[in-house]
């Protein structure tokens, strides 16, 4: 509005001096020619009296004399008191005329006449006009009324037009204005509705590259993160809850069972040294049950503390190894392999059908060995009692030769492992020195080679990763004691080491050739308490917190677990740890060096 009424002024200002100089021009050009307007001898220039009698309108023509008097003009019969005032020409009047040939001399006055308009005048003494009929100074008028009506009506039309634009500018500045400040009050709406324990309520995408839409997608981010905070707080709290409820639910029942041989000692129903044995044995029973089930919750609440744990450089194949060997001492009907280590390098992969397919191991009815043991002659062993058969007859095979030749039937073959170079290696891991081993360390450990020695080009790959021993093999444990549990007492389990050098993960692979797990229930399994058939597991002696302990085991190393179905029917489950190069190990290391010395030394 204020730059409206600036323009405004400064245009009349500069305009109406325009305006009056245009009408100077007018009234010197009729100067320099009256005849033109006043009329008379267009051959002569000149005019008489008559011609400034008849002199058109609205010129104004007058002849005064040197006093200033009017002689003759055009007012004609109109009243001589509202003529225009001729005061200012009387000092001009009395001036000489210009000598001739001299160039005319005109001056431009400004005159009123009685009614108050403006007139302005051309003043042109005797002399400078040509014509000897008529003696006196010219002056030849306009008035004003023209400069000023134009004037008027440009005020009029701008100051309107100027309304208008500030009418339709406030307009367009409100609508404007609401439509920029529709995003806030959603803001505030939606903060509101947050305040009042709305938590989903969101607001609307807007404009990105505006203040209000960064301010909408950050509030928004916020509100995501609230609401998942949130969200996980009532997880966290219903977790809790389930899992207080479980656990009492769980600890009710060797509690009950105890109360109640307690009961009926005291009310002597137990009156025979028989029956108070019994008592006694199935209080010890569920006392170790429950013995059993709160050391399982102390080390689930320890492992959730996410305590940084103890870690060193670990083997998995020994792990893997005496976790095969106590499945054979727990289970000594069962058929359990220690499976080679296989590695994956790219698209090459080492696997052989090492699997065992479950009817055919289920005829052997002893563990598969382990290391040189697989591939020892056909014929050794062959014929050798077994001590809790005693001597077969000449002509049958002994138990301990059918299983032999089943096993070797079934066997799995070591499988061809490409010979992979330092370089290649180093090129694989992206960074780090590789780890070597010597051949005595392999032989002593059973391990398959990749290559020879650090004297050769080629070496092995270690499945070195960093961790807690200790609960490593408990994970491992958990798993098979779960197989063992879960699975006929005479099918076959198998225990393997698997490096996949792109990924650099080392996974230890429990499989077995039960039931299996069906897909809907896999991922329960691993949920604390969770069973598939309560009685089942009563009657196993499971808590239901092996698997949760094996993940939150797995969680503390930034590892995973999971499940898959075995191809010949069963279940596999896979320990994957982060696969440990040279880089990866920093500080003292259990050999005494420096993480890399440790890892060279440590037998791969």
């Amino acid at each position: 509005m204020l730059g409206i009424v600036v323009a405004g002024i400064g245009t009349t200002l500069l305009l109406r001096p325009t305006l009056v100089a245009q009408l100077d021009s007018e009234l010197t050009a009729v100067a320099a020619d009256p005849v033109s307007v006043i009329g008379g001898d267009q051959t002569t220039r000149s005019f008489t009296y008559d011609n400034v009698r008849q002199a058109p309108q609205p010129y104004y023509v007058a002849v005064v004399d040197d006093r200033g008097q009017v002689l003759v003009d055009n007012w004609g019969t109109r009243p001589r008191a509202v003529a225009p005032s001729l005061a200012p020409v009387e000092g001009l009047a009395s001036a000489p005329g210009g000598e001739s040939g001299a160039a005319p001399h005109y001056t431009v006055v400004d005159m009123s006449d009685g009614l108050g308009t403006s007139w302005r005048a051309v003043v042109v003494l005797e002399g400078d006009y040509p014509s000897d009929q008529v003696n006196g100074t010219l002056v030849i008028g306009l008035p004003l009324a023209t400069v000023n009506s134009t004037m008027a009506s440009f005020l009029a039309i701008f100051f309107g037009f100027g309304l208008t634009v500030v009418i339709f500018g406030a307009a367009l500045t409100r609508l404007l204005v609401s439509a920029t400040l529709q995003p806030l009050r959603s803001v505030e709406s939606t903060a509101m509705s947050f305040a009042a324990g709305d938590y989903a309520q969101r607001l609307p995408e807007s404009t990105p590259n505006t203040e209000v839409g960064r301010l909408s997608r950050s509030l928004n981010m916020m509100l995501s993160r609230i609401d998942e905070a949130l969200d996980e707080r009532q997880a966290t709290i219903a977790r809790m809850r389930r899992f207080v409820g479980d656990a009492s639910h769980e600890l009710r029942t060797p509690l009950v069972t105890v109360r109640g041989y307690a009961e009926l000692y005291r009310m002597g129903a137990l009156d025979e040294p028989a029956k108070v044995g019994q008592a006694m044995d199935r209080i010890e029973k569920e006392a170790l049950r429950m013995g059993g089930l709160v050391e399982d919750l102390l080390q689930l609440a320890r492992l959730d503390e996410t305590r940084q744990l103890e870690k060193s450089i670990v083997d998995l194949e020994p792990i893997a190894e005496d976790a095969a060997m106590d499945a054979r001492a727990q289970s000594p009907n069962r058929p359990v392999t220690a499976l080679p280590t296989r590695v994956v390098l790219g698209d090459r992969d080492t696997r052989d059908e090492r699997v065992p397919t479950a009817p055919a191991l289920a005829d052997a009815r002893v563990s598969e060995p382990r290391g040189d043991d697989v591939d020892r002659d056909d014929d050794a062993g062959a014929g050798t009692p077994d001590p809790g058969n005693g001597s077969a007859s000449e002509g049958e095979p002994e138990p301990a030769e059918t299983a032999a030749k089943a096993r070797r039937r079934w066997r799995p073959r070591t499988p061809t492992i490409p010979r992979v170079s330092r370089q290649q290696l180093s090129r694989l891991l992206g960074r780090g020195t590789v780890t070597t081993s010597t051949p005595e360390q392999d032989e002593a450990a059973g391990r398959v080679r990749v290559g020879g020695g650090p004297d050769d080009d080629d070496f092995d790959i270690p499945a070195m990763v960093l961790g807690n021993e200790d609960k490593m093999r408990q994970a491992v444990s958990n798993i098979i004691g779960n197989a063992l549990r879960y699975t006929p007492e005479d099918s076959p389990l198998e225990v393997g080491v698997v490096l996949d050098v792109p990924k650099r993960t080392a996974t230890v692979e429990v499989i077995d050739h039960g039931e299996g797990i069906p897909p809907e229930t896999r991922d329960k399994i691993f949920q604390r308490f969770w069973r598939a058939d309560t009685s089942r597991a009563r009657e196993t002696g499971g808590s239901g917190l092996g698997l949760a302990i094996v993940t939150a085991i797995m969680r503390a190393h930034d590892g995973s677990v999971d499940v898959v179905e075995t191809p010949a029917g069963g279940a596999t489950f896979r320990l994957t740890f982060p696969l440990l190069v040279a880089d990866d190990v920093d500080g003292p290391s259990p050999t005494g060096g420096t993480g890399e010395r440790a890892a060279d030394a440590a037998p791969a």
